[in-house]
């Protein structure tokens, strides 16, 4: 079966996430994880070409612990940013780590149904849309 041009579209990744995977890569050098020494950077770009950063902060009680992509969601968020087309999260892990559940919950609420890429400090990669990673959401249409 031949895909049409439209669903092609629909597909391609966006442009430029060689870049925000270089910012996250940056950010994930900032991180506070002196338990788990698992450091993560999250770079977010609006649809306007703004990009926020945000890294892992841990906590002693882990339950505590804020991870990358909702640090850089909810300080995108707190400065007035809502449209968003991507996102890139950097750790170092012998494959792509893909954002946890409760980041997929706040990513698919706050961010919406962008491409997500997922990279490790190896070069593997691997790029998704977010009703990829969150097939069947619990939102605002469940209530």
């Amino acid at each position: 079966m031949k895909r049409t041009a439209r669903a092609r579209s629909r597909r391609a990744a966006p442009a430029g996430l060689r870049e925000l995977t270089e910012l996250a890569r940056v950010a994930r050098l900032q991180a506070f994880a002196p338990f788990s020494r698992f450091k993560v950077g999250a770079a977010l770009r609006t649809r306007a070409g703004e990009v926020v950063t945000g890294c892992n902060i841990e906590s002693a009680s882990y339950g505590l612990t804020m991870c990358a992509e909702r640090v850089a969601i909810f300080k995108a968020v707190s400065e007035g940013l809502r449209e968003f087309d991507a996102i890139a999260v950097v750790a170092d892990s012998p494959r792509p780590t893909a954002p946890c559940g409760a980041c997929r919950q706040v990513m698919w609420e706050l961010v919406g149904d962008v491409w997500v890429h997922i990279v490790n400090l190896h070069g593997r990669n691997r790029t998704l849309r977010m009703s990829e990673l969150l097939p069947l959401p619990f939102d605002a249409r469940n209530l």
